[in-house]
């Protein structure tokens, strides 16, 4: 991609969470852009050169911006729409042999939705519930099942990255117009739903901190001059200082695990020059990142550093530093005890804790609602997902982003869940078999 035509995506994208702010109709009509013209690139080149990891990249990209702007036709929309557009990639291009664990572990998920359809409560909308907890899984492991074994040059997967990181630049500017005056909104150390375009800042910040690994690696690998260097890795901290303003602390704990992981892998397998070059980029990155977190800090009159310190508003330590997400796993650790083979049933583990406490609240930790939902056969199908992509990675040394992604998924599904589609995305990316034919 020459410089110019980079520019102008980025350019375009930047204007477009301008115009969306002010001219919310305009939301509706990408989102059904994406769907239409993704569908006429995959028909049209019958998936020739993995079409529709493009289109899913920009639908993973998308996805919350979608629904912060209520644009989404629905609020599964990014998890169903990967899920389609892999199952006509494999229509196209087949899949391999090796994706048979991932028909396992799509196997294993049975049990828990038939106990699901007889146990669950009708008048709960269970079919949403349903849908809401198992739309993860069932997305990671279709498009498991199409990547694994496909080959992918490097330079297709730094364009494979770009596309994931375009819609989060508008969504960022769209942010930044969301609340202008950052101090009138803060309101303590808590997560700041204002701060985070008036929607969810955990899935907010989850989304940054992949933005913001994004283009951390454009800076890295892929820019063709000192310009664009600066251009890519400024981005990466406007979405890292978007990020902290959510002061939901997950996404950029696991944007920053990811760069570490990244940089380390790539630091071993450097020659000397190489590793010079990184640490003059890790002094960079330092240097960056101080400015960022001052003058986040100066603008949130210093609760940013509260935050991550888990000090409330008064610099007094919380008691529960994780949001109470550590009842939330413990209660379903209780689960599985309770039900240990077959598990309680997809969406139960929500109707049993808001029978027990009078409201609803979703599980945040996708390991411990596998084991409460799934019981050992979760047990099992998190086994898969773990061992599959180390034993690939000994057949495969060369995929230079694979911790990474894994890292992200991981991280991901231990304070988010699986609430969208990006941690069953970026872990079958992790799957591929990269080339170094190119320059």
């Amino acid at each position: 991609m020459s410089t110019k035509n980079y520019l102008a995506f980025l350019i375009s994208h930047f204007l477009f969470g301008i115009g969306v702010f002010y001219f919310p109709f305009l939301a509706k009509i990408y989102s059904y852009l994406i769907i239409i013209v993704g569908l006429f690139l995959v028909i049209k080149t019958q998936n020739k050169n993995n079409t529709v990891l493009y289109v899913c990249s920009y639908i993973v990209g998308s996805e919350v911006f979608l629904r912060m702007t209520d644009a989404a036709p629905n609020h599964e929309f990014g998890k169903y729409s990967i899920i389609v557009f892999m199952i006509i990639g494999m229509m196209y291009s087949g899949f391999s042999k090796l994706a048979t664990p991932f028909w396992i572990f799509l196997a294993l998920l049975i049990p828990s939705l038939i106990i699901a359809t007889d146990t669950i409560s009708y008048d709960m909308d269970f079919k949403n519930k349903i849908a809401f907890n198992i739309s993860g899984p069932i997305c990671l492991g279709v498009a498991s099942i199409y990547t694994i074994g496909k080959r992918i040059s490097i330079l297709d997967v730094g364009n494979l990255l770009l596309l994931v990181g375009l819609p989060i630049l508008s969504m960022a500017v769209y942010t930044s117009l969301y609340t202008e005056d950052i101090k009138s909104v803060l309101i303590g150390t808590g997560s700041n739903k204002e701060l985070s375009g008036g929607f969810g800042p955990n899935q907010v910040a989850t989304i940054f901190g992949l933005g913001m690994f994004v283009f951390f690696v454009r800076s890295v690998m892929y820019s063709k001059s000192i310009l664009l260097f600066f251009i890519n890795i400024s981005i990466a901290f406007y979405f890292s200082y978007r990020g902290f303003l959510t002061f939901s602390r997950g996404g950029m704990m696991t944007a920053f695990a990811m760069i570490a992981v990244f940089i380390g892998f790539i630091y071993i397998h450097s020659r000397w020059s190489g590793k010079l070059k990184i640490n003059i980029l890790l002094i960079i990155f330092s240097v960056l990142f101080f400015i960022t977190w001052t003058y986040t800090s100066f603008l949130t009159d210093g609760l940013i550093n509260k935050r991550y310190a888990g000090q409330n508003a008064y610099g007094i330590e919380k008691k529960d530093k994780f949001s109470g997400r550590t009842e939330l796993a413990s209660d379903e650790i209780d689960m599985f005890l309770d039900s240990p083979f077959f598990g309680i049933g997809v969406g139960k583990g929500t109707e049993i804790r808001s029978e027990k406490n009078g409201y609803l609240t979703a599980s945040h930790n996708e390991i411990t609602r596998m084991m409460a939902e799934h019981g050992s056969l979760g047990i099992l199908g998190l086994l898969i997902l773990f061992i599959t992509p180390i034993i690939l990675y000994f057949h495969n040394r060369q995929n230079i982003f694979l911790f990474s992604f894994i890292i992200f998924w991981l991280l991901t599904i231990n304070h988010a869940a699986m609430r969208t589609a990006a941690p069953s995305f970026m872990y079958a990316l992790a799957l591929l078999i990269i080339r170094f034919d190119e320059k």
